[in-house]
């Protein structure tokens, strides 16, 4: 009682909208939630795409899909930036100021959890000299579990009140005919790098009539560099790419290379390009050029083939490029020559294969291993096969099987993407390896079931049997976490059901054999019909979740 109450101040200060605490991250302290990342249903709009010293933006939010929503925080930042720039006046009720970063009125938020489909506020640059691209960002709350991160257009600055030179963040890249006079390839599919801070965008267009020079185009928010390239499949290596990279003079400089496997590409000449035009503003570098080096990887050569698009980001230190922080790859070749708007590839082929093996192993097969050798009473319990029980052959021949499937997944994922990435899913990975291995050396260096050590053997294989599973569904959780991009986190919610339903059948099972060790009516036939009852619904059902998440894995 005494915990509630302490806790109730803490509940209402989020309902009340003073969110202080979320100023510089824009996120909601919900725990265990994070944004979604399908389209929002809200919008930021303003009255202009530019904004002069000293005059009033008028800011919008509201709901695009009938959808209302019940808190909101809002600030104007340069673009890549994490500071609130300029200070709001409020024109309505639902809104209050907030001063974030200790500054007075810089944001804005909600007064209460009331519902609501629009909000407007006007917003004014109060910095002297202000000469920033800025985008208004808001986290958007429409219940406890659903909120969206949304930003506005890009607003850039007038320098006088006649409508002088803008800030252009982008170098001129746009995604104006996009699929009509040129290939365009972005993350998120179709999204205009003039808009929104997010897109990481690159295009491509032939200069006609000479058919031998190419404007190219890209963009995107990155600590270090973007780069671009054409490749003969969709493995990194053996690759034509153009890099636009912050030099070690700060300066955004274009380079051409050349990718020989997974270790830093070779800087080539760039040959004959020109009209290069470079920017960085904020986080966001962009360069456009016109280049007449023909596209030539090991195998093709020609602005008339086909080629895989790579687009990659990452850090720089010193002006040379380091290990890329994300790879997007177009789902199949393309040539530059004919205008079209391309997709990004899903998960591939050798990952879905390397989690649909975990899955299986781990949640079947070891599973049935597992409840075999614990309640063995009920699995034919004394009969022999080649002078062994037949359950201890059933449970050697799954956790082998087991091991084998784990291993081969281990090696699948490893030869792919040969690089440590994924945060704790590779590290829960390699612990169920190892452990995996450890147990496969004790049970073959175990003491005879009458020595007096035997317990010991029991007890270790055992505690180590349940850590393993225990780290198994944490690293396929955590695998899931990384490829599972619809709003709701289906695959997630079907493998918490799967692991509920498991322990669920444990107590069952357990409860089980304990009626049968200390019940009155012991009747073979009796207990009999009751282990094949609970073996086959749980069998059913484990069944079913296994299915389900292999049509997602499949699906991702």
């Amino acid at each position: 009682m005494l915990l509630l109450v302490w806790m109730a101040p803490v509940v209402y200060c989020f309902s009340s909208g003073q969110v202080i605490d979320s100023c510089e991250s824009m996120q909601p302290y919900h725990s265990g939630i994070t944004a979604q990342t399908t389209p929002p249903p809200f919008n930021i709009t303003t009255d202009n795409t530019r904004y002069t010293l000293g005059e009033e933006v008028k800011v919008q939010l509201q709901a695009t899909a009938s959808i209302p929503f019940t808190g909101f925080l809002l600030q104007a930042r340069e673009v890549g930036g994490q500071s609130p720039l300029g200070t709001f006046s409020l024109t309505g009720g639902s809104a209050q100021h907030l001063s974030c970063n200790q500054k007075l009125n810089s944001a804005v938020s909600h007064t209460s959890d009331s519902v609501k489909t629009s909000i407007q506020v006007t917003w004014r640059p109060d910095v002297p000299a202000f000469e920033k691209t800025i985008q208004f960002c808001a986290s958007v709350v429409q219940n406890y579990r659903l909120f969206w991160d949304v930003k506005s257009p890009l607003l850039t600055v007038t320098n006088d009140s006649t409508g002088g030179t803008t800030s252009d963040p982008t170098a001129g890249v746009s995604n104006k005919d996009c699929g009509v006079s040129k290939v365009c390839f972005s993350q998120p599919s179709n999204c205009d790098p003039t808009a929104s801070a997010d897109c990481y965008f690159m295009s491509a267009r032939m200069l006609f009539p000479s058919d031998e020079e190419v404007r190219y185009e890209m963009t995107g928010s990155s600590d270090g560099y973007i780069a671009f390239g054409f490749s003969d499949d969709q493995i990194m290596g053996n690759d034509d790419i153009y890099i636009c990279g912050i030099g070690s003079n700060g300066l955004v400089q274009l380079q051409r290379a050349f990718s020989t496997g997974r270790t830093a590409p070779q800087i080539l000449p760039l040959g004959n390009v020109s009209d290069v035009r470079a920017s960085v503003q904020g986080s966001i570098i962009s360069c456009s050029f016109t280049s007449m080096n023909t596209p030539s990887t090991v195998r093709t050569t020609g602005f008339n083939n086909s080629y895989y698009l790579m687009f990659v980001y990452g850090p720089s230190k010193n002006g040379l490029i380091q290990l890329h922080t994300s790879t997007f790859i177009s789902t199949e070749k393309i040539s530059i020559s004919k205008p079209m708007l391309v997709g990004k590839a899903g998960l591939p082929q050798i990952i879905k294969a390397h989690g649909a093996l975990m899955l299986t192993a781990w949640m079947s097969v070891a599973t049935l291993g597992l409840v075999v050798a614990r309640y063995r009473n009920g699995f034919a319990n004394g009969k022999k096969l080649w002078g062994k029980d037949i359950w201890f052959l059933v449970h050697a021949f799954m956790m082998s099987l087991t091991v084998t499937a784990t291993a081969i997944a281990f090696i699948l994922s490893f030869s792919y993407v040969r690089a440590w990435s994924g945060g704790a899913h590779p590290v829960l990975g390699c612990l169920v390896m190892i452990l995996s291995f450890i147990q496969i050396l004790l049970a073959l260096v175990r003491c005879g079931p009458q020595h007096p050590l035997r317990f010991l053997f029991n007890w270790t294989h055992a505690l180590n049997g349940v850590g393993i599973k225990a780290l198994s569904v944490a690293a396929i959780l955590t695998g899931f976490r990384l490829i599972d991009n619809t709003p709701e986190q289906w695959l997630m919610k079907v493998m918490g059901g799967f692991v509920g339903w498991e322990a669920l059948f444990y107590i069952l099972l357990s409860a089980n054999l304990k009626w049968k060790v200390h019940g009155k009516d012991t009747s073979e036939s009796k207990m009999t019909t009751a282990d094949l009852l609970l073996l086959a619904l749980f069998l059913s059902g484990s069944i079913a979740f296994l299915v389900s998440l292999l049509v997602g894995i499949g699906k991702s």
